[in-house]
């Protein structure tokens, strides 16, 4: 029978984390009581303690690391012990449900296994590839650690939760868990937060087309790669009938702005920042193609994008670098580019944005696959099977 169960994440707050509350409200719905320790965010979110839709969430004080390791050391230090301290609080739970990253709250898992819990690991990333892929260091000391944190998260845990079948492959391998007990989970986007509205041709700025970029905007997402692809399509193509926007935030927001204004993109290039939902919808709904510029890397590689998924929601043709996961998610949803080829990204969206009708073909079968086999539905069945076997092991 369902108990009381406790979720760790410590890279974004909840609701705002989209998964993390998809997963809350579906084991709510299920008969769990729901338990969420997170960080308290800058702008929502911001409440120590709320009850949102019979969830409990704990939010602790957090500082992002600046700086380089050490600033990184301070930022998890904090978070592991605020945790810590949040999960007594809560009290004896029967299972608790840690996210990465990081690859450290098997630590507190460990602690209230010691009183009876049973213990899930929701691997978002693969640490160590995200270490290789973000920081450009190679596989030196901290390289290592990381490696060693992500063993120790594996052995800890009783069950664990894979983004796709690439992740599970990992959990199997490098990881020694039994195939039973990994669950693939995969990410979805909200219906209520993604659907269409009517096309706003203002947002164009003028021009014939918009093309559209939602998501994170770190060293290792490619955006980068987009704006570069961007100067191809003026200079090498001879296309200026477009007008882009770059909807979100992250540590590397500020570059790409400067970024932009280098190649003298700064009158055809937009950069919203964080955006409410309302206004989200509204540039989705008006853009013609939207960018999946992350290159190939050992993350990018085997991870689901989350701005794939909900461009196909939006009924939106994609161009996309050729990425083994990417290929699973969209399917020819997307057109794709040979790996970090910037001219051939660039002449794929010349192709699309001269091809209504297949743009429009496109999007269909997008929306098609995230209603049918890559929907909610289906990962909300492999979770609630996840924790039901975690109880019984």
């Amino acid at each position: 029978m369902p108990g009381k169960a406790l979720i760790l994440v410590e890279n974004l707050s909840v609701p705002f984390d989209r998964r993390v509350w998809q997963e809350s409200t579906t084991l709510r719905d299920a008969g769990w009581e729901v338990h969420v320790i997170c960080p308290q965010g800058t702008k929502r979110d911001t409440e120590a303690e709320a009850v949102v839709d019979g969830v409990h969430i704990h939010r602790y004080p957090l500082k992002a690391a600046t700086g380089g390791p050490a600033g990184y050391l301070q930022e998890y230090g904090s978070a592991l012990w605020h945790t810590l301290r949040l999960a007594r609080k809560v009290g004896p739970v029967d299972v608790v449900h840690a996210c990465n990253p990081p690859d450290l709250l098997f630590l507190v898992a460990k602690v209230l296994k010691r009183q009876g819990a049973k213990f899930i690991f929701d691997q978002h990333d693969l640490c160590p590839e995200l270490y290789l892929s973000r920081f450009d260091r190679g596989q030196d000391l901290l390289y290592r650690g990381v490696c060693a944190l992500e063993r120790a998260t594996y052995r800890a845990a009783d069950v664990v939760i894979s983004t796709n079948e690439s992740y599970k492959e990992v959990a199997r391998i490098r990881g020694g868990k039994n195939p039973d007990d990994v669950f693939v989970v995969r990410s979805a986007p909200v219906v209520e937060r993604f659907h269409e509205v009517p096309a706003e041709p203002e947002l164009k700025r003028g021009k014939p087309h918009l093309l559209a970029y939602l998501g994170v905007m770190g060293p290792q997402d490619g955006v980068d790669y987009a704006l570069r692809a961007l100067a191809k399509l003026r200079d090498e193509v001879g296309r200026t009938d477009w007008h882009a926007v770059f909807v979100g935030s992250g540590d590397a927001f500020d570059d790409m702005v400067a970024l932009s204004a280098k190649l003298g993109l700064a009158n055809q290039v937009e950069f919203t920042g964080r955006i409410p939902d309302e206004d989200l919808v509204r540039y989705l709904s008006t853009a013609d193609v939207c960018l999946s510029p992350d290159p190939l890397n050992p993350l990018n590689d085997v991870s689901t994008m989350n701005k794939v998924m909900e461009y196909m929601a939006m009924s939106k043709p994609i161009v996309s670098f050729e990425l083994r996961e990417a290929r699973v998610s969209a399917g020819d949803a997307a057109v794709y580019a040979p790996a970090n080829d910037e001219s051939a990204f660039a002449e794929l969206v010349s192709q699309l944005l001269d091809d209504p009708e297949e743009r429009v073909r496109m999007g269909k079968l997008g929306q098609a696959r995230v209603a049918g086999a890559l929907s909610w539905e289906n990962s909300a069945k492999n979770l609630v099977a996840a924790y039901e076997h975690a109880v019984k092991c």
